[in-house]
């Protein structure tokens, strides 16, 4: 009786002190750098957005953050490798819409809701339905109207099969029930240049790598995705308004492994919101074509489930699949 009395004794007494540690840990919290895992190649607008982000969050933590690029697979690479990290808050995911596309395309090593705390959504853009500077199309009428005379005529780039733009497209095709074809490049930089050439018929640009050349007279733009219109291009029409039925814009986030302590995500979703508010920080989102968003994890988890049914609908009605 003795001895099983000290027994529960010397474990309450470890639990307790399990316990203190784990909160004094997480109290402590950033004590060094933290790796912030870019998907996607150095210079694109994920990285760009991250880059801007990453300097404000490191200062509102009093702590660096270090962007590490881990580019392939259409962002899972690095992906798999946050899942695999520490849950400690040292190894975070900044990634974009392909997180929420990848999955109902292909197999992949990860769930996406539960090897991942979704912490906070921290931008958005639209994406821009372009076309040469010379089309004969000047609305998303006269494109569709021009498919549906001539099916499988009419063309429309991505920058890969399974790309958030070639589900774009395919949204396109779902809502209005024209015959396009689909044209996969190999990077956005090339499918611009054709779209200018007059190679290809139309692509969904994001708004960043779009408004120079469309400010230039390079390339006209006929509607955006996003449920409102760009302050940006305040002339530019919505796909809604034109009468095709299309809420969709390129987003960006930020994750951490699953099983991450509670305090931390707490802790980086304030500092986060803080991060998004600094003026400087805003300006500089806005001229990459951005539009801050920050959200609680709760409500980003929500958002990230509700995108995987909507994208995982599409790719079943048009018989998309990677693997």
């Amino acid at each position: 009786m003795h001895m099983s009395l000290n027994k529960t004794l010397i474990s309450f007494t470890l639990g307790c002190g399990v316990l203190a540690s784990g909160t004094a840990w997480s109290a402590d919290y950033p004590s060094k750098a933290i790796r912030l895992i870019v998907p996607y190649s150095a210079g694109g607008g994920a990285d760009n957005a991250a880059r801007i982000i990453a300097k404000a969050l490191g200062d509102t933590l009093k702590r660096p953050i270090v962007i590490e690029n881990k580019a392939g697979a259409s962002g899972s690479i690095g992906a798999t490798q946050v899942a695999r990290a520490p849950a400690d808050g040292y190894t975070l995911l900044y990634d974009a819409s392909s997180f929420s596309i990848n999955p109902v395309l292909r197999k992949l090593p990860y769930d996406p809701l539960k090897d991942f705390i979704a912490v906070s959504k921290v931008v958005s853009s639209p994406y821009l339905m372009v076309v040469p500077a010379n089309s004969p199309y000047d609305s998303v009428k006269s494109y569709v109207d021009a498919a549906k005379a001539s099916p499988g005529k009419l063309t429309f780039a991505s920058y890969g099969i399974g790309s958030p733009v070639h589900i774009v497209g395919e949204l396109l095709k779902q809502e209005t029930g024209v015959d396009i074809v689909h044209v996969p490049y190999k990077g956005g930089a090339p499918a611009l240049v054709d779209v200018m050439g007059g190679v290809v018929d139309t692509y969904f640009a994001n708004a960043a790598s779009a408004i120079s050349y469309i400010r230039g007279k390079k390339l006209k733009a006929l509607a955006t995705t996003a449920a409102k219109r760009s302050s940006d291009l305040p002339e530019v029409a919505t796909m809604t308004e034109q009468g095709v039925k299309m809420d969709v814009s390129e987003w960006n986030g930020i994750f951490a492994p699953a099983g991450t302590p509670e305090p931390i995500i707490s802790k980086l979703s304030q500092a986060i919101d803080t991060a998004l508010k600094d003026p400087a920080t805003i300006k500089q989102l806005n001229n990459l074509g951005m539009q801050v968003e920050g959200s609680s994890p709760e409500a980003f988890k929500s958002f990230i489930a509700n995108e995987l049914t909507r994208w995982d609908a599409v790719a079943k009605k048009n018989n998309i699949r990677l693997d």
